[in-house]
């Protein structure tokens, strides 16, 4: 297959996916190669590009290690294999993912039979691998990477943390967006945000971001909580309840599957996730606040979305910026952990034709 017919069936497979991947079309495809490749043509012969002829030449194998809370990253991860050609191996979590399984059999065969799934990890796939790409914990991905080869490419997405950014709204009309962002995948995925930073009358915000999250929860319900996660949650509004009771600047509102919390200290502090989500003021000297986990952060959803303060946000250090609303939808050429995401598994061949 060229890769417009890769880029064509992929778009094909994904039509019953748009909600863990968004919109996806052969197009979109082929502008994420051209933004990375140069040339959509790159993978499929010698193509002049800046007065050169040059190919790029896709792994032969490519090995995915991806985790049970985040199907839509597999599904990505998937996607950049089969749009390169590559033979995909993808290690699952002890539990499957069937999302990953049913896209596999949404392809057709000839690229359904480039993909294989096992939920253990074959010693022979650790070796046959030419690029591993693993989605996990930061401990996960310094194990494997110290498993891989000098000459395997390594691509490790590790802990990262997203959050959003109020600047104006005297209407609390981004509130029903900040639910989303939140909602979606119940948090687990990097682009969720864990706090939302309101400049002007934050607690009423975070009141108004309640109501917004019962709609949510009611259209959309969220999944079946584990012992350990639902222990989480009850031990978060266990500990907001006596801080409330002991006269700290902090409420609490709560729902059967959402929680929302209002803190006046403005320092970044982590959720439990699950649709878990703080509301704290936007202070002067936000970096200061987030100074703990600026070198993780993701994505910042703004409000509103305009330059002066999509600028400020990106002073903070993560690698996307986009509206409130959109944080659980990047475009495909979106360079996840600010770096792209086809260029590095590919390697270059150059003919000097004259």
């Amino acid at each position: 297959m060229t890769t417009t017919d890769r880029a064509s069936a992929i778009a094909q497979a994904c039509r019953d996916f748009e909600q863990l991947l968004g919109p996806a079309s052969a197009e979109a495809f082929l502008d994420w190669i051209r933004l990375e490749l140069g040339n959509d043509a790159a993978l499929d012969g010698f193509q002049k590009m800046a007065g050169q002829w040059m190919r790029a030449i896709a792994p032969k194998v490519i090995l995915h290690i991806v985790s049970g809370n985040t199907p839509h990253a597999t599904l990505q991860s998937l996607i950049r294999g089969l749009l390169l050609g590559s033979r995909n191996l993808c290690k699952l979590p002890a539990a499957g993912l069937p999302e990953a399984e049913a896209f596999a059999a949404a392809l057709p065969a000839e690229l359904r039979k480039t993909v294989e799934f096992s939920t253990e990890l074959p010693e022979a796939w650790l070796a046959a691998a030419d690029a591993i790409i693993v989605f996990g914990s930061d401990e996960t991905v310094a194990h494997f990477r110290a498993l891989a080869a000098p000459w395997q490419v390594f691509i490790g997405h590790g802990h990262r943390v997203s959050l959003g950014l109020v600047f104006e709204d005297q209407n609390f009309e981004s509130a029903a967006l900040a639910a989303r962002d939140a909602s979606l995948f119940d948090q687990h995925g990097c682009l969720s945000p864990h706090c939302i930073y309101v400049a002007d009358r934050p607690e009423e915000y975070a009141a108004r971001l309640a109501v917004e999250m019962e709609k949510i929860a009611h259209a959309t319900p969220r999944a079946k909580l584990s012992l350990s996660d639902a222990a989480a949650i009850s031990e978060i509004r266990e500990t907001t309840r006596f801080r409330v009771a002991i006269g700290h600047a902090t409420r609490l509102w709560e729902g059967d599957a959402w929680t929302v919390i209002y803190d006046a200290d403005p320092a970044f502090s982590a959720s439990v996730l699950n649709r878990v989500i703080f509301v704290r003021p936007l202070p002067e000297n936000l970096a200061d606040a987030l100074a703990p986990v600026r070198p993780f952060l993701s994505a910042i959803g703004i409000w509103p979305n305009a330059r002066p303060f999509a600028e400020r946000a990106a002073a903070l250090g993560a690698s996307r910026v986009c509206a409130l609303g959109r944080m659980q939808e990047p475009a495909w050429t979106w360079r996840q952990d600010g770096r792209a995401t086809l260029a590095p598994l590919v390697t270059w061949q150059g003919w000097e034709a004259e």
